[in-house]
């Protein structure tokens, strides 16, 4: 059975990811991207579906034991997990070194004291847990094959085969070091390298450590910050720049609900504000990757832009349901690709172009095809403006006239303007300039509850969203307007859990079902991060910094956050690690830190 979502650690090689659980167990690998079809499915299913457990041994009965501690070896994606036996104790240090060829995962034994018998169990799958493939020796090492792929076992141990697993039996004393390295191949290439796990270590680390040196934050949220900036740079997809929303599919929002979806694609909306947080943090060379991923993503099609593409820019992104997966926790239906990549969403106009203009505005060196990218959005923003839409939170019910697009396509307008203003493009000034005032009074008269002074999800509706929030952060209005004020702490009363956590929307009352789909979900952390951002911006900082510090208690062991917080079972629910979880936490870290609201 699957650990809790926190109960995982992140690997990687900015080309895909592994969760491994804290027994030792890796239960998610897809190989050889974030988006292809899993090798290990256990997350999803059961040991049936694949995994690979690797610590001491335990009686079959029995459940494998959980490490002791763990951490990531410094500022790295090396994970070091270590069990305290009757015997003596053992790590075990996991890592995928960043790569130009063959994906691998190694993972090296290392004995501390005592003797301590270990196992190490293998069972692969193919295409998600449904195929069973041909394992064999070759030259003496072990392959596992099936269709196109091949997946290499190399070891100095002595394996052997049983109920279709490769098992590895063997004990450490204090000294000795036992590494096991799975590599993928197309299987009709020749065999990858044999592995080199102690240099592949070494160099690891130095990528790490060269690559967190960049970091220009100091701030008393350091540890936090550096985290979430390792986990958003293992999310992107080193060969194109893509970056992906998380490595995960179908992690329930709601623990055996339906709310269960794919995020293993490059939403603009997640990768735009991803790439916000690291040039404020001082990585450009990502942003100028992302930026190039975008303009061959969108290519000479502005006008069909999509919200979300493939890793390499692809679009057709259809969704189906992996029938012979139970799903985690037994949360079904499980899915892979989306269906949303088809829906109308006026916000990522704004989002992209705000990234656009930050780019521009730290420095990033002038790209004109991107300028002129900016100024066909608006071209097409023109007419489309006033639409409804499917909105920020991908809603399969009805489009609706959703108050944050229309702020997010007045930001799209405004920072275009700015641009022309700073003589880098040429446009109809003065006409934008009168679409930016008509989206703004549209806003204003449309989407405004004066009675309970607040704006409202919808016009004409009655509910509260929390993307309402960022209508100060994006610059719509000041924070001290009074309807800001009163629509931040319309929010706080409405949809805020006993926790004090902000939910997305109301999923029941006068418009339930406003996105289509039975059940409930958790707190959404994104929304709970931008109230912190929002309450420091009206000055109850002291109110913003407990409440980011509540959030950071909400991290797994490792610092890592999933998509949504469940306030009744007091578990981390939704794909793991998510992006849109950890830009906010750096951008609430860098407001809490320049208005110097922080404890100690």
């Amino acid at each position: 059975m699957a650990g809790r979502i926190e109960d995982y650690a992140l690997i990687g090689d900015m080309q895909t990811a592994a969760l491994v659980c804290r027994d030792g167990t890796v239960d998610w690998l897809c190989l050889p991207r974030f988006d292809s079809h899993a090798v290990f499915a256990g997350l999803l299913g059961t040991e049936e579906h694949g995994f690979w457990r690797l610590g001491p041994a335990h009686a079959a009965d029995a459940k494998p034991p959980m490490a002791a501690r763990r951490t990531y070896r410094g500022d790295s994606l090396i994970l070091e997990s270590e069990w305290d036996t009757p015997r003596g104790t053992v790590r075990v240090t996991d890592f995928m070194p960043p790569r130009d060829g063959a994906p691998q995962l190694i993972r090296i034994v290392e004995g501390i004291t005592g003797r301590v018998p270990m196992r190490s169990a293998l069972r692969m799958r193919f295409s998600y847990g449904r195929v069973v493939p041909w394992v064999h020796k070759h030259e003496g090492r072990t392959v596992a094959v099936a269709g196109p792929d091949s997946v290499w076992f190399d070891t100095a141990c002595e394996t052997y085969g049983k109920a279709l697993t490769t098992y590895a039996d063997f004990t450490v004393a204090p000294g000795d070091r036992i590494a096991f390295t799975i590599s993928w191949e197309p299987s009709h290439k020749a065999p990858p390298a044999l592995p080199e796990p102690e240099e592949s270590l070494e160099a690891t680390e130095e990528f790490w450590r060269d690559w967190v040196d960049q970091c220009t934050y100091h701030g008393p949220y350091r540890e936090a910050v550096v985290r979430s900036l390792i986990t958003l740079k293992a999310l992107t997809y080193g060969p194109t720049g893509g970056i992906v929303a998380a490595p995960t599919t179908s992690l329930p929002e709601e623990i055996g609900g339906v709310r269960n979806w794919d995020y293993r694609y490059t939403w603009l909306r997640d990768a735009a504000i991803t790439l916000s947080s690291l040039l404020r943090t001082g990585y450009r060379e990502e942003a100028r990757a992302w930026r190039e991923w975008l303009l061959r993503a969108v290519a000479g099609d502005p006008e069909n832009l999509q919200i979300m593409y493939g890793i390499a820019g692809e679009r057709e992104l259809g969704e189906a349901e992996l029938h012979w997966l139970p799903g985690y926790e037994n949360s079904a239906p499980v899915r892979v690709g989306n269906g949303a990549a088809g829906q109308l969403q006026l916000d990522v106009y704004g989002e992209v172009t705000e990234a656009l203009h930050l780019a521009h505005m730290t420095g990033l060196s002038r790209n004109d095809y991107a300028s002129l990218l900016q100024l066909k959005l608006i071209r097409y923003l023109e007419d489309h403006w006033d639409q409804p839409d499917e909105g920020i939170w991908e809603v399969r019910g009805p489009r609706r006239h959703f108050v944050h697009s229309k702020v997010m396509a007045w930001v799209a307008v405004d920072r275009t303007i700015k641009l022309i203003e700073s003589g880098d493009a040429d446009g109809p000034l003065e006409k934008w300039r009168e679409l930016r005032d008509d989206i703004h009074r549209d806003v204003c008269e449309k989407g405004y509850d004066k009675e309970r002074n607040t704006f409202t999800q919808s016009y004409g509706s009655k509910e509260l969203d929390a993307s309402l929030l960022l209508i100060p952060q994006m610059g719509f209005l000041p924070p001290d307007d009074k309807r800001v004020i009163g629509t931040i702490e319309a929010i706080q009363r409405e949809l805020s859990t006993s926790d004090g956590f902000i939910l997305r929307y109301p999923t029941s009352g006068e418009d339930a079902g406003v996105d289509g789909l039975e059940g409930d979900e958790g707190a959404f952390l994104a929304c709970s991060f931008w109230m912190a951002d929002d309450l420091a911006m009206i000055g109850r900082v002291d109110e913003a910094r407990k409440l980011f510090e509540r959030l950071l208690a909400l991290r797994n062991d490792l610092g890592l956050l999933a998509e949504e917080w469940d306030p009744r079972l007091k578990r981390q629910v939704g794909n793991f690690p998510q992006a849109f979880s950890h830009v906010p936490l750096i951008d609430t870290a860098l407001r809490l830190t320049a208005s110097g609201a922080y404890g100690g």
